[in-house]
């Protein structure tokens, strides 16, 4: 019988074999030395969807601490029990981002954009990872002929800019939904704002979606095809014109859900969590049942931009929430 016993003592007499090696047993026996790399590679992953492919970039992952506030409708005692479970930082919440690069043989889109190469810069490279993962895929960014914007955050808009200001897509339109947009660039609502965070939102968005990125700016409206194969959805609550999106091609259909969920092993297990980054949380856990019933019923591929890499999967009821099934890595398109 296999015990921690007898694995120990095959471990030591493991041990004693190298060690022989070592002093000269095997002939010419040599170790090699080689200095760690200390990095991590860029991450891409590619899927067929009918006639369309389907490139995941890794943009990396935020790491945020998990306040009283993380979830503002139940204790954190929950949320870091939950992390736990999960084998996970009870203290840290890693987000995952995940853009995506769709080829639909016409065109090279990309939806959302990550943190932006000024944010790998600052934080070491724990996020911001979008131009890295496009060059390992070999994408030419100035290949991308639109930029899709689910919402306006700035883990989905900061990548449009480099670190410098300049375009990151400089021959790309940037697709952005009638209502986000509306929402954003309006002084009113940037007046009435009280939550700190929504305030900080207007800065940031102000600062994006301003002069080169502003004059490739173009709306486009819930229920209609932003481009060939790809329809919007409303999914609003997270922010007030937040956007999914439809891939369809040949039969086959992907629900790309934006932050419908953030990351699916807290908010699509527990979907009644009020992520503190919804600006509207009552609104956005109705959107998520109702998403998330959709795609059970339908049986429908979810590719989540906070997934975990590369992001793709079912879902599947469990207990009072959903759980997240994802797909199998596959070598071959």
């Amino acid at each position: 019988m296999l015990t921690r016993r007898s694995m120990m003592q095959g471990a030591a007499g493991l041990g004693g074999a190298v060690a022989a090696a070592a002093a000269g047993s095997l002939p010419n026996a040599a170790w090699a030395a080689a200095p760690a790399s200390g990095t991590q590679a860029p991450g891409f992953y590619r899927y067929k969807l009918g006639e369309i492919e389907v490139t995941v970039i890794n943009d990396g992952v935020s790491r945020m601490p998990v306040t009283d506030g993380f979830v503002s409708n139940v204790p954190k005692a929950q949320v870091t029990a939950a992390l736990t479970d999960l084998f996970m930082d009870p203290n840290i919440y890693a987000g995952p981002y995940n853009p995506i690069v769709i080829n639909t043989g016409s065109k090279l889109v990309l939806v959302d954009t990550g943190t932006g190469e000024r944010a790998f810069k600052s934080n070491g490279g724990i996020n911001g990872r979008l131009l890295l993962g496009l060059a390992a895929a070999g994408i030419d960014p100035a290949a991308i002929d639109a930029v899709i914007i689910s919402h306006y955050h700035g883990d989905h808009i900061n990548g449009l800019l480099r670190a410098d200001g300049t375009l990151a897509f400089a021959s790309a339109e940037v697709l952005v939904p009638a209502p986000e947009h509306k929402f954003w660039m309006d002084d009113g609502e940037m007046s009435r704002a009280s939550k700190p965070r929504v305030q900080d939102g207007f800065k940031n968005v102000r600062r994006v979606m301003s002069g080169e990125v502003l004059k490739r700016v173009r709306t486009y409206d819930w229920d209609k095809e932003v481009i060939t194969g790809v329809t919007a959805v409303g999914t609003p609550g997270h922010t007030p014109g937040h956007t999914s999106l439809v891939l369809s091609s040949a039969g086959k259909q992907v629900f790309v859900q934006g932050d419908v969920t953030h990351a699916p092993f807290l908010f699509a297990r527990h979907p009644g969590w009020h992520f503190m980054l919804d600006v509207d949380p009552v609104t956005a856990e109705t959107t998520r049942r109702k998403v998330y019933d959709m795609l059970v019923s339908d049986r429908m591929l979810v590719q989540g931009f906070h997934y975990p890499f590369p992001a793709l999967g079912h879902v599947e009821k469990s207990g009072e929430g959903y759980r997240e099934v994802l797909v199998p890595w596959s070598p071959v398109l």
